[in-house]
């Protein structure tokens, strides 16, 4: 039996398949997010990369900002209780979950057993998220796969002040225009992004040990600001971005065997 995890992100959607020893069988993580022609194709090549068929899996859970957005789930779960799933999996010491994804960011706290205890999220605005980050890019002209490694290059942190994406855009280009350079540009941008992040998780404490997960987790510049924010080392596990899939493959196979049992 194969069971399938689909985390359909606002940027990304993520699959993985497991067997019944939990063995990872495949995944795909296609960076499309929710557009109507952006999941068909990361299903696709969920398939065509892992050599196995629709017909193969017995049951599929679907999480995450789209999730709605995939008619052949069996069930539709939240995004927090499959990061908690997966990250309880990876990281069984962890407590405390940050997962920074392209919509919304999220601290989650859970127990020695892996179950929700407490979580907060950030509200509408883009501030703290990937979106703020992916605007910040293009007007920077870096790409988002090399802002960690631009903001290492960095002498000091040029400050950023606004929080408003549209505001602190502007801010960015008055900086980049008086000669300040890019690296330490960003390192105020990270700066930012992580002083929101930071202020979120502090609302219900941190329990150590803490993980960052989602597709901002692959940023070193962003794991430097936030641990700096934080006063902690934050843990990474080894494929941040599909922490919410693997959960949700996770409670697949949970759900298939409860509904055999009964």
């Amino acid at each position: 039996m194969y069971y399938l995890g689909i985390d359909i992100g606002s940027s990304a959607t993520k699959l993985i398949a497991i067997d019944d020893n939990e063995k990872i069988i495949g995944r795909s993580v296609i960076q499309l997010g929710t557009g109507t022609s952006g999941v068909p194709a990361a299903v696709k090549a969920f398939y065509e990369n892992s050599g196995l068929k629709s017909s193969d899996i017995a049951y599929t859970v679907a999480t995450g900002y789209g999730r709605q957005n995939f008619a052949q789930a069996d069930v539709e779960v939240s995004e927090i209780s499959c990061h908690a799933r997966g990250i309880h999996h990876l990281l069984p010491d962890v407590r405390t979950i940050i997962d920074i994804g392209g919509q919304d960011t999220k601290a989650i706290q859970i127990s020695s057993r892996g179950t929700i205890q407490q979580f907060t999220m950030n509200d509408k605005c883009a501030a703290g998220t990937g979106r703020f980050l992916d605007v910040m890019s293009k007007v920077l002209d870096v790409g988002l796969d090399k802002l960690g490694e631009v903001d290492a290059q960095h002498t000091e942190i040029s400050p950023i002040s606004n929080t408003c994406t549209v505001f602190a855009e502007s801010e960015v280009i008055s900086k980049l225009s008086a000669g300040t350079p890019i690296p330490n540009v960003l390192a105020g941008i990270h700066q930012a992004v992580a002083r929101r992040v930071a202020g979120l998780t502090l609302r219900n404490g941190i329990k150590p040990d803490i993980a960052l997960t989602g597709g901002v987790a692959q940023n070193k510049g962003i794991i430097r600001a936030l641990e700096q924010e934080l006063n902690c080392t934050l843990i990474i596990p080894p494929d941040p971005q599909i922490t919410g899939a693997l959960g949700a493959a996770f409670i697949a196979r949970e759900k298939y065997l409860q509904q055999t049992i009964l």
